[in-house]
């Protein structure tokens, strides 16, 4: 049976999908941050057909965290930016104290809009990408892309050496980095609790 494992033929390499348990580390990162909110937003992308379950597992993962955390979630999906402006309207009026913002082409791509919005809103956004932080998000906590190079460049040596592509593993993430960005905690008058700055692996 082929999986990530043994992916069979002559196919192998490196996924970004990370296991659903990271929604979990990067919620309590937000409590740390923030340990009286009480609500805390989703923004994620609509998703294609083809990977609604593969999407229903994360949401299921996140609503299960944020319940250990007595935490209501709220979850928008935006189909484009139009509805970026919208979604933050609707944070205002529903006492979101918290934002989790998926890393997605619409998320992506507007990331400088969010970043803008949660910034002058001083609303705590946590990100899955560290380019969002480089950028001004408040955190980010995710895999580090640049980790990437060198994991193709030992996947190309095993198979230099003689292994089959198909034998060979389909490679998950397996280093995270936290990132917080001291400027936009500073422009949100918010202070960065002592704890949470020394688990950091980057401060901007």
């Amino acid at each position: 049976m082929h999986g990530l494992a043994r992916p069979g033929g002559n196919i192998t390499g490196l996924t970004d999908d990370t296991d659903p348990d990271i929604l979990g580390k990067q919620l309590q990162l937000l409590k740390d941050l923030a340990p009286t909110a009480s609500k805390v937003a989703l923004l994620t992308r609509v998703p294609p057909s083809a990977v609604v379950p593969l999407v229903s597992r994360y949401e299921a993962a996140l609503e299960t965290s944020a319940k250990s955390l007595g935490w209501q979630l709220r979850q928008v999906h935006l189909q484009g930016p139009d509805d970026i402006n919208k979604a933050f309207g609707g944070f205002r009026q529903d006492g979101i104290g918290l934002l989790l913002v998926i890393y997605s082409p619409v998320t992506w791509s507007n990331r400088r809009q969010i970043i803008d919005l949660a910034t002058r809103q001083r609303l705590p956004a946590m990100y899955m990408h560290r380019t969002y932080a480089a950028d001004g998000g408040l955190m980010s906590f995710g895999a580090d892309e640049r980790e990437v190079p060198r994991r193709l460049a030992a996947y190309v040596d095993k198979i230099l050496r003689g292994a089959k592509p198909g034998d060979l593993p389909i490679e998950q993430p397996t280093k995270f980095d936290l990132v917080i960005n001291l400027k936009t905690a500073k422009a949100m008058g918010l202070t960065i609790p002592p704890s949470l700055l020394a688990r950091a692996d980057e401060v901007i």
